[in-house]
């Protein structure tokens, strides 16, 4: 069925008659959503002439969460990356799901952020620094969090089905912290217990958040700052792209054959294989979170 006001129609659905979520997608804008009860099913789908207002950067999405999306032609539909946000704290109306996704991780801007993952154990909290890989599939659940909770969140492919699961409660009882799940594990990184490395590019230093082994080098996830005078580095991959996001400070980039540009905290830019990127100036308290991917960018 088709509807103009899908938040409403999806409130009066589940609140009022009683059926039950159990698809919605995309997760940042959602466009359609199946619920069932009393032995039927529903399928509901926004109107294409009811777009959400294009006046604010900030939409709402899944469980009332705030959306910025990060790369607005998401290469193709290939890849998303969205600025999360929870202005209030609190209880996060969420619940037990999963994803159809290649890869996703999620990293904690600012804040915090408690929750649990299918066979990882009981429920843990997400400091700001800290980040999530979810692989495939995954059953988990956000439980709460703090006032002007914010994330950044990178996956692919750009729109992907939520899965609710009715059935699973977490924690679960087993734990099994290395098991595969679409050939792919599940990673918790904590800044607090991180090493910093030499690296990536010269003059600067980078703590590795395990996602790379994880994935199997299918995409890797790195916080970067500088660690000395930069010797004109340049963010290059030899396949798919690079995206990056400035968590503080500045950054100043020089493309060829286009001016220089700079980039400051809350801003992102994609580079790939044949667009390299050379840093020509930073401030000294410059920091960025690169997502490193062999996905093709188209």
């Amino acid at each position: 069925m088709s509807c103009s006001d899908l938040e409403s129609a999806l409130d009066f659905y589940t609140g009022q008659l009683g059926f039950r979520l159990d698809l919605i997608y995309p997760a940042d804008a959602p466009r359609v959503v199946e619920l069932s009860g009393y032995g039927i099913r529903v399928r509901l789908e926004r109107n294409q002439d009811s777009q959400r207002s294009t006046d604010s950067e900030w939409k709402t999405g899944r469980a009332g969460m705030q959306y910025r999306d990060l790369v607005p032609d998401r290469l193709g539909g290939r890849f998303i990356a969205s600025h999360i946000r929870i202005p209030e704290g609190g209880p996060v109306p969420d619940y037990v799901h999963h994803h159809g996704i290649e890869f996703q991780m999620i990293y904690c801007y600012r804040g915090w952020v408690k929750v649990v993952y299918e066979d990882q154990g009981p429920p843990f909290v997400l400091e700001a620094g800290d980040c999530v890989l979810q692989p495939p599939h995954i059953r988990h659940r956000v439980l709460e969090c703090s006032d002007q909770m914010e994330v950044i969140e990178a996956g692919s492919p750009a729109e992907h089905e939520t899965h609710v699961d009715h059935d699973m409660e977490l924690p679960t009882s087993e734990i099994d912290e290395n098991r595969d799940f679409g050939g792919q594990r599940f990673v918790r990184h904590q800044s607090s217990k991180a090493k910093w490395f030499p690296g990536p590019y010269d003059g600067f230093e980078a703590r590795d958040t395990g996602i790379g082994d994880a994935t199997s080098g299918l995409v890797s996830v790195l916080i970067v700052r500088p660690s000395g005078p930069i010797q004109s580095a340049v963010i290059l991959c030899e396949a798919g792209f690079v995206f990056t996001f400035v968590l503080q400070g500045s950054i100043t980039l020089q493309q060829k054959n286009q001016s220089a540009q700079v980039f400051a905290a809350n801003d992102a830019f994609v580079t790939s294989a044949g667009l390299p990127a050379t840093i020509v100036d930073n401030s000294d308290n410059l920091e960025f979170l690169q997502v490193i991917s062999k996905l093709s960018p188209h």
